[in-house]
Formats: structure tokens, C-alpha cells, sequence
């Protein structure tokens, strides 16, 4: 017997839940690409995302997911034998800096917990040590959806500047953007990228990169710019340009209305929003920990993200907890990759998410903890819903 009749619940780390709206705006016809709604359509695209990073930069849209956004980054700045510098939280800045490496790039990883944040006294300390400035770049994720952690990317870029060093600080916000602070031109950030199907409610499909005045100088002298990601090709005044080719038009029409949204809630409010339903869940999560068979891979709660919850189950396969909820309960948990595969679940809350939903998650966890004689402490569930509670109240 199941309950899993109704709408599934997806809570994975991306792709995350597509509003309706934005849904409904795909479907409909193509229309031309060379001129008219479309070529407005651009404009208006364009002259958004800036403001979405926070930044005065330019901002380019690719057909492409993250990876494609990552190699856009890097092709644009670099060039063949320099040298970037990854800073480790994850899978995925280390991910990124495997796209340089296979780019021509030479890639040293500065080795990092995956328990815990990176430390910018470790990133000043080795940009100390380069007196020949041969790091051109540094590679990091704001939030890495494998251990769950929050990088705090200000104190980074402080961390550069006490070792007076010129490398780009290069920025993957994937797992951020739309759900937590960005702020790119007063982080001194200088090259962003970032994906569609996270906090920006689309499908999959579409890559953005931001880039200030000191990454578009740089992009002047890189000799691994290609034509289709190149932004000299793609700040041409022809509009194919703009996207290499024939514009994605379904998922720029998705795109609009995602960002219509957004801007309706208004970025402040939206991070308030994460923030709230990421804390809900952790209170959940400890609580479940009580009982020892659960435990929070981010071990100190200032690097937890407000975008997903990085669950560990020591000596236990997580996967039956996560069958149950899924086939029982109509809930889809995300698994543990990277060095947690097997080792943990991954409890999104980023996106077209609001307290509904996140009860449901939490509900369903819980039901399968209970089921399936899994040792837990009670009542997370309620938890949560006493945080919000007491947080979220009716005004005047």
C-alpha cells in the first residue's frame, strides 16, 4: 500500500520544480528570430541579468547547462599553460577546474574538508606564496549541492587582496543565484556563472556568465576563445550573435517569465524565503539526529546553505529510506554523490519552493525514519513547523 497518488514532490538539487507559469509560457508557437518580440525578448534578457548578479558587466546566455557555462568562463579569460587555482568544498569547483585542465590549463586544487567551508586564511596563504603570480584564476562555488556547504566568497576576495595578488576571481553560483545573496560587482567577483533549473525556476538548458571590465580585459588576450562561446562574437550587433546560433526560444520565453517573478518577489524577499525553509529543515534534521543513526555533513551550522541540506547516515545505505519515500510517499529525496554517494541524502529547498511543500518533505523523511525502524528523535517535523511559526507572522 501507498499514499504516493498526487503530485510528486520533487526535492533534488536541481532541476528543481517549474512554477506553472512559467510552464504555460513555453507553450507556444516558435516565432521569427531575426526580428521583432524576439529581438525584444533579448534585449529585455540582457539587460535583467546584470542586474540579478549585481553587476555593472556585461552578461552572456548560452544553450548549454552549467558545464557549458563553465567552459564559456574559462575559455573566455584564459589562455593555454596559465595556471588556476581551485579551491575545494565539493565536487563541483574541482569539477570545473577538470573542464580547464582538459581546456589546456594547468589546475592545482587547493585541498579543502568537505565537511566544511574554504578557509581563506589557506587561500591567502598560498597566493602569498606565488611571488611569480602564476595563478591567473581562482575557481570556487558559492554553493556546492554535494556537501551542502556556503562558501563565504567576500572573505575569499579579502583573502586575495591581503596577498595584493591579480588573479580573476571566478565565481560558479548555480546553486545561489535567485536563492541567497550575490553580490557580484561589490565582492569585487570577476567573471560569475550560473544556471537555469536552480533558484531561477527554468529547465535546464540555459548558461549565464557575468564579466566585469578586468575579465573583459583579460578576454582581449586568452587564446582558448572559441567561436560559439566567444563574447567579442556575442556582443556583435547581429542578433544571432547574441546567442551563437538560433536563439533557444521555449526556454528564453521560460526564462522571462521566471525572472518576471523573481523580480516580483523582489531578491531580498526571496533570500528571506530559503533562508526561512533551509533553517525549517535543519531544525528537522537535528532533531532526527537525536538519534544517531543521522547527522549534518556541514559541521558548523554558519556554512550550511539555505539551498540544500546535506543529510549523512553513517554506516547505513540511505537508499532504502529514500525508495520509500519515493515509491510510498510520492517524494523524490536526492541521493549523495561525489565521496557521500551512499553515504548521505540531499534535502533541497531552493527555487518555486514555499512551507507546504517543505512540510511534505519533511512529513515524508520522517514517515519513512519511522517505518523502516531507522533510530531517530521525534517530532522534526514539528520542529520546523514551530520555527516558522514563530517567524513568520501576520503583520499589524
Amino acid at each position: 500500500m501507498t499514499v504516493a497518488n498526487g503530485r510528486e514532490f520533487l526535492s533534488i538539487p536541481g532541476p528543481t520544480n517549474i512554477p506553472d507559469a512559467v510552464l504555460q509560457a513555453m507553450h507556444r508557437p516558435a516565432i521569427d528570430i531575426y526580428s521583432g518580440d524576439m529581438v525584444e525578448l533579448t534585449r529585455t534578457l540582457l539587460e535583467d541579468l546584470p542586474a540579478l548578479f549585481r553587476t555593472s558587466g556585461r552578461a552572456f546566455i548560452y544553450a548549454a547547462n552549467g558545464h557549458g557555462g563553465w567552459e564559456a568562463a574559462v575559455s573566455n579569460v584564459l589562455s593555454r599553460g596559465e595556471t588556476v587555482l581551485v579551491l575545494e568544498s565539493g565536487v563541483f569547483a574541482v569539477g570545473w577546474g577538470d573542464m580547464a585542465r582538459m581546456l589546456g590549463v594547468k589546475v592545482e586544487v587547493l585541498r579543502g574538508d568537505w565537511q566544511r567551508a574554504v578557509d581563506p586564511a589557506a587561500v591567502a596563504q598560498r597566493l602569498a606564496a606565488d611571488t611569480a603570480r602564476e595563478i591567473k584564476a581562482i575557481l570556487v562555488v558559492q554553493v556546492d549541492t554535494a556537501s551542502g556547504v556556503v562558501n563565504d566568497i567576500p572573505a575569499i576576495r579579502r583573502a586575495i587582496d591581503s596577498a595584493d595578488h591579480p588573479a580573476l576571481l571566478m565565481v560558479d553560483c548555480v546553486a545561489s543565484l535567485g536563492c541567497m545573496p550575490f553580490e557580484m560587482d561589490a565582492w569585487k567577483v570577476d567573471v560569475t556563472m550560473s544556471g537555469s533549473q536552480k533558484g531561477l525556476m527554468t529547465p535546464p538548458g540555459l548558461a549565464f556568465v557575468a564579466a566585469n571590465d578586468r575579465a573583459l580585459a583579460a578576454h582581449q588576450k586568452a587564446d582558448l576563445r572559441t567561436r560559439y562561446w566567444d563574447w567579442t562574437f556575442r556582443m556583435g550587433e547581429v542578433h544571432y550573435q547574441k546567442y551563437g546560433g538560433t536563439p533557444p526560444q521555449h526556454l528564453l520565453f521560460a526564462l522571462r517569465q521566471a525572472l518576471d517573478m523573481l523580480q516580483a518577489e523582489g531578491l531580498p524577499r526571496a533570500a528571506r524565503r530559503h533562508g526561512l525553509l533551509a533553517e525549517a529543515t535543519r531544525r528537522a534534521v537535528a532533531r532526527w539526529a537525536e538519534g544517531e543513526a543521522l547527522a549534518f555533513n556541514i559541521t558548523k551550522p554558519a556554512e550550511r546553505s539555505n539551498s540544500v541540506t546535506t543529510v549523512l547516515t553513517p554506516g547505513r545505505d540511505p537508499r532504502p529510506l529514500l525508495d520509500y519515500c519515493r515509491t510510498h510517499c510520492g517524494v523524490v529525496v536526492g541521493v549523495g554523490i561525489g565521496e557521500l554517494s551512499g553515504k548521505a541524502f540531499r534535502i533541497a529547498h531552493m527555487g518555486h519552493v514555499n512551507a507546504p511543500m517543505m512540510f511534505g518533505v519533511l512529513g515524508a523523511i520522517e514517515m519513512g525514519l519511522a517505518s523502516l525502524g531507522i533510530p531517530h528523535g521525534s517530532a522534526g517535523v514539528q520542529a520546523a513547523v514551530d520555527y516558522l511559526a514563530r517567524e513568520v507572522r501576520p503583520q499589524g
